[in-house]
């Protein structure tokens, strides 16, 4: 947006100095690109209307969740500066994303004190994950939605009070020429997860890298088909990747939450030598406030998920038989 706003700057003092309407029909469309890529962007910056609502002054006396996503990099080593950070923020889930055996063995070593309870699934290709937590799991499991070597986890955790709340943590295959040209598999993983959340109004939360921004077609559609909300939504836009380019970031680490939280806090962390910022988010669970409008999926939202995930499946079996 701010490179096509340059250009269109430029074209149109050159072309009003010289009368080019070629140029000048340029700056044009690249302005009405602008508009458009604003429309998409505004909603999350402090300006728009929040999608999930602040928590109320009595938050102290309610249930509580608090939870830290933070993708490593595999090939970091600074194991200390994570392990600082959680020490400090103290979340009651603690999701790792690209953790090997190696940080697996650096992290327990530190904080089994703190998190007796854990999911651990150590992979060498950056997609290992590990979730840490306070709170006793229920229902732990692993699943391979999309591809064998893309891990997910589902659980569930009881709070304070009794409330039962379902998890899922997911870190898709990302579209690049390293690793998949299409976003085939991770919007069919999106779709999976979202139509799944979407069969009931139970408290949820998912999180993870999902490798894509909050304003995309296949984040919205996710939103639509889970029903879920997402808490930077007039907050800002928390951008967490890349870590070491303040000029080109965007938001690929997300919480997605159901209408039964509320915002205590919500924030990216400081630089732990991986190319992604931390996220950590503390919720109130208050389902019986008023609900915000939660998003609902169309006939046409759900034809496209299905096609998504039927063109993933099918891919992978030809990959296979290939």
């Amino acid at each position: 947006m701010i490179i096509i706003l340059g250009l269109a700057a430029f074209l149109w003092i050159i072309s009003h100095n010289n009368n080019d309407s070629l140029n000048l029909l340029v700056a044009f469309l690249l302005i009405s690109a602008t508009l458009y890529q604003s429309y998409r962007i505004l909603p999350y910056t402090g300006v728009w209307v929040r999608q999930v609502k602040n928590a109320p002054s009595d938050y102290h006396e309610r249930p509580q969740i608090s939870l830290m996503v933070a993708n490593v990099l595999q090939t970091n080593t600074a194991y200390d500066r994570l392990i600082s950070l959680v020490e400090e923020q103290q979340p009651d889930l603690l999701l790792t994303l690209e953790s090997n055996a190696d940080w697996e063995k650096a992290l327990k070593s530190s904080l089994r004190e703190h998190f007796p309870h854990s999911i651990d699934v150590p992979l060498e290709n950056l997609y290992g994950m590990h979730l840490f937590s306070k709170l006793e799991l229920q229902n732990p499991s692993v699943k391979f939605r999309i591809k064998d070597d893309i891990p997910s986890i589902d659980c569930k955790v009881d709070l304070s009070d009794g409330s039962r709340v379902n998890l899922h943590f997911l870190h898709p295959m990302p579209p690049s020429p390293s690793e998949d040209y299409s976003s085939v598999g991770r919007d069919a993983e999106l779709a999976l997860v979202g139509k799944q959340v979407g069969q009931h109004r139970e408290p949820t939360i998912v999180a993870g890298d999902m490798n894509d921004v909050a304003w995309s077609h296949s984040s919205r559609l996710f939103r639509r088909l889970s029903g879920l909300l997402d808490p930077r939504h007039g907050r800002g836009l928390f951008a967490t990747f890349h870590a070491d380019y303040w000029f080109a970031r965007w938001p690929l680490d997300h919480v997605y939450l159901s209408t039964h939280f509320k915002v205590i806090e919500l924030k990216r962390l400081t630089h732990i030598g991986s190319d992604h910022f931390p996220v950590f988010v503390r919720l109130c669970f208050d389902p019986a406030s008023p609900d915000p409008a939660r998003p609902s999926p169309s006939t046409k939202d759900k034809e496209e998920a299905d096609e998504s995930i039927s063109s993933a499946k099918q891919g992978n079996k030809n990959a296979t038989v290939g």
